[in-house]
């Protein structure tokens, strides 16, 4: 694969931080919802782009792994800004497994169908960050994917948003159901845009609060279990909220994962 020609990658080094298993949970949201995607594209050889990856290659080796099981010949490119990581995971490629240096100019030769771009944007100006978002819609394919989130240290809490050529789609929240005490502790991991939206009169401070009122009113679920809770909290929620309730992105099985998902138009500023 040619490397599109770039003069100067666009971005900034990030801290770098990763670990095995961190992305998972937006791993197996990926393959579930992207899959379908993936599986029809009329390209044999489906281009996904894992931006950012940090000091360690593990993270785009596991999302290659796992998405060689939604589809065989897909390959992924893992793209880091910071030369020194690149020249450390340039041991670890193989076929459809490859590394290069870049940023949000996405330099690969073919559109991607599917980016992944986590813990990359937290560092940037909210006006910085929508202008990056744009830059990565106008690199994809047309019916293409970006994922971009945040995630703790160990990914036990993770927001991300899904965002196609003509804007935001979704929003998804993911999290260990031991890793929080009530929903709006995933505020902290909100997108840019919307991190500092969560206050009185915005829309994803409205839902958050109505997430927590219902995640209390469900409590007696609790003694079930807090997957159980989890369920029962979503679909009261989807009485008043348009939650995803069907496959790929919502439903008792993806909310049994402790996702919840949601269209961007009804959080977003």
């Amino acid at each position: 694969m040619t490397a599109r020609p770039v003069r100067r990658p666009i971005g900034a080094i990030t801290r770098g931080t990763t670990g095995h298993n961190r992305l998972r949970r937006s791993d197996r949201w990926i393959s579930a919802v992207c899959g379908p995607l993936l599986r029809s594209s009329a390209d044999a050889r489906p281009l996904v782009v894992d931006l950012g990856y940090g000091a360690s290659h593990i993270t785009t080796y596991e999302l290659f792994t796992r998405l060689r099981r939604v589809h065989p010949a897909v390959e992924v490119v893992g793209v880091e800004i910071d030369p020194e990581r690149v020249a450390a995971a340039k041991p670890y490629e193989r076929e459809g497994l490859s590394f290069r240096r870049g940023g949000f100019e996405l330099p690969v030769a073919r559109s991607p169908l599917v980016v992944r771009a986590f813990n990359v944007l937290r560092q940037y100006a909210e006006a910085e960050a929508w202008e990056h978002w744009d830059l990565m819609r106008s690199r994809i394919a047309p019916d293409g994917v970006i994922v971009e989130g945040t995630c703790s240290e160990v990914g036990h809490r993770a927001v991300w948003a899904a965002l196609g050529a003509e804007g935001p789609r979704t929003l998804t929240f993911a999290a260990r159901f031991t890793g929080f005490e009530r929903p709006s502790d995933l505020a902290e991991r909100l997108p840019k845009t919307l991190i500092h939206r969560n206050v009185p009169g915005e829309r994803v401070h409205a839902f958050l609060t109505d997430w927590d009122r219902a995640w209390a009113a469900c409590a007696p679920y609790g003694s079930y279990g807090s997957r159980q809770r989890w369920i029962r909290t979503a679909e009261a929620l989807a009485r008043d909220w348009p939650i995803a309730t069907a496959p790929p992105a919502g439903g008792p099985a993806r909310w049994r994962l402790g996702e919840l998902t949601l269209p961007w138009t009804a959080v977003g500023p």
